[in-house]
């Protein structure tokens, strides 16, 4: 090869002047230390110069795109007509081959060219003549501050300012609604109570107030292209039997305004919701396909762009907006969250209390991979997020089919089902329990039969010791008992004795008895006896059963 392409704020075309010192790349450097050398290596071929920066500008941005420019086309074409037989070194290989299908030129892109360019610029006053340092560097610096305003404007899409800001505007517009709309609901019914039990959507609330006003108007007025006929009905025949208080006109128009504001900053939001999905998916369109809109809008918030929630790993992304919960339950010594904001996604937001750590966990790890790819790739097609979230949703059918299938961490293996066992519910009749014979046990040794024997005649021997310590100890209190007793009857039976002839003494009673006049006396006496000795046994026998 022969020509070295550069471009600066000008198009310079360059000759090789030595090829065998450019083979040895290690030291090419060496070439390239003073002027003197590098000229001996290089020769200036061709230059030209831009008329002004928007020409340098348009060539510049032609050239970071990989296109070919006008200006250059007419250079390269000089050159071939001169030289066609020639290699051209090129530094950007897309360049390179843009060149070689547009002009049928040769090119080459190799370490060593990328070595020549570097010694080339580091050498470029010396190489070119009648170019002030001073002049070069302002040049240059202007031309490097008008490519990265182009950048900037004309590559909006990788901005996710925009995004941070509609997202923080989205969720204070919805404050703010909501403060409206209960105030709007407040005020209004104390003229009117049962219409806001009635209509339960409020910005169709809202319209119906605005349209009507005063309650006494709506026999009168129509309301059919904001309500159904079945609740128009009902609104109608709820403002004849109102409850509410009589308002002035003044109030009614007050209330009247408020509903405007609501329903403006309704329409205004639903437009600006429209414009955050639109930025989402021109920004991070496989983000916004995983997790959604809000979602991802919000994780972008939290981090403060897109390249810094690139940076976070798997973990964070899943716990990113629970920073106190994480700490507090790191503090206390509990269970870390399982989810921050991640936890709005649809994915999440579907499956069983039981799964959502287990889905969380996953749809983090997939979306930190779409985050990624979205920040730092160059395709801005949603094909990636696509394919992962499909990964979840069949993750997520598993287990909600409770493990009947199984698939690999990656996704890609087939599905294999469990070996299958039919159980049924119905019992069946198990004939082995209508024999009344033992089991015939196995046959053992004789000498395990001896030690067995041995064991249960040592049992036996402790077991009937200690029943007979037992009944020792239950007879004597038994026997204490029945002395007891019969020292308690003999002691009654003498007091009946004595109670029955207190004052005679007992020879006295043995002469009446003996004597014959006094035999019927006697067996009375001894009847007697005999029925209360009867009656005091059965109590004394009471007394012992219970």
């Amino acid at each position: 090869f022969r020509y070295a392409l550069n471009i600066l704020v000008f198009y310079f075309c360059l000759q090789v002047l030595n090829e065998k010192k450019l083979q040895e790349v290690d030291s090419l450097w060496k070439e390239f230390e003073t002027p003197e050398k590098a000229n001996k290596i290089v020769k200036l071929k061709h230059f030209e110069k831009f008329q002004d920066t928007t020409e340098a500008l348009a060539a510049s941005t032609a050239l970071v795109e990989g296109k070919l420019s006008k200006n250059l086309k007419k250079i390269l074409k000089k050159i071939v007509a001169k030289d066609a037989h020639e290699q051209l070194a090129v530094a950007d290989a897309k360049l390179g081959g843009v060149i070689k299908d547009k002009l049928n030129l040769s090119c080459i892109h190799s370490p060593m060219v990328t070595e020549l360019m570097r010694g080339i610029r580091s050498q470029i006053e010396g190489l070119i003549t009648g170019l002030p340092s001073r002049e070069m560097a302002a040049m240059c610096l202007g031309l490097a501050h008008s490519l990265s305003r182009y950048k900037l404007k004309f590559s909006p899409d990788k901005v996710d300012t925009m995004i941070v800001q509609a997202i923080s505007l989205l969720d204070d517009l919805d404050k703010e609604l909501n403060n409206y709309i209960m105030r709007c609901r407040e005020w209004y019914g104390w003229h009117f109570p049962e219409l806001g039990k009635i209509i339960t959507d409020n910005l169709t609330y809202c319209k119906c107030v605005r349209k009507v006003g005063d309650r006494r108007n709506f026999a009168s007025s129509d309301v059919s292209d904001i309500l159904p006929e079945e609740i128009e009905e009902d609104v109608k025949a709820a403002a004849e039997i109102s409850m509410g208080t009589e308002v002035s006109e003044e109030d009614i128009n007050n209330i009247i305004h408020l509903c405007d504001q609501v329903i403006e900053i309704s329409e205004y939001r639903t437009q600006l919701y429209d414009y955050l999905k639109n930025r989402m998916m021109a920004i991070a369109p496989n983000l916004t396909v995983m997790v959604g809109e809000l979602v991802g809008a919000r994780l972008i918030a939290h981090a403060g762009s897109l390249l810094n929630l690139a940076k976070h790993p798997a973990s964070t992304v899943q716990i990113l907006g629970a920073e106190k919960a994480l700490f507090r339950a790191l503090k206390t010594k509990r269970d870390t969250p399982k989810f921050g904001l991640i936890y709005h996604a649809s994915l999440v937001g579907q499956t069983t209390a039981k799964n959502k750590g287990k889905i969380s966990r996953m749809l983090a790890a997939k979306t930190a991979l779409t985050i990624r790819y979205d920040a730092l790739g160059e395709d801005t097609s949603a094909e990636m997020g696509a394919e992962n979230r499909l990964k979840v949703e069949t993750r997520l059918r598993h287990l909600e089919e409770r493990g009947i299938r199984r698939i690999s961490g990656t996704g890609k293996a087939l599905a294999r089902a469990d070996k299958y066992q039919n159980k049924s519910e119905i019992k069946v009749y198990d004939p082995s329990g209508d024999s009344t014979l033992p089991a015939a046990s196995k046959k053992r040794k004789i000498q395990e039969v001896e030690e067995q024997d041995a064991v249960v005649a040592v049992k036996a021997k402790k077991f009937k010791a200690e029943m007979k310590e037992t009944n020792l100890e239950e007879d004597e209190p038994v026997k204490k008992k029945k002395k007891k007793k019969e020292k308690k009857k003999q002691a009654e039976e003498e007091e009946e004795l004595t109670e029955e002839v207190p004052t005679s003494s007992a020879v006295e009673m043995k002469h009446r008895l003996m004597s014959p006049s006094s035999s019927r006396v006697a067996t009375f006496v001894c009847f007697q006896n005999t029925e209360k000795k009867k009656k005091k046994k059965k109590k004394v026998k009471d007394e012992d059963e219970d």
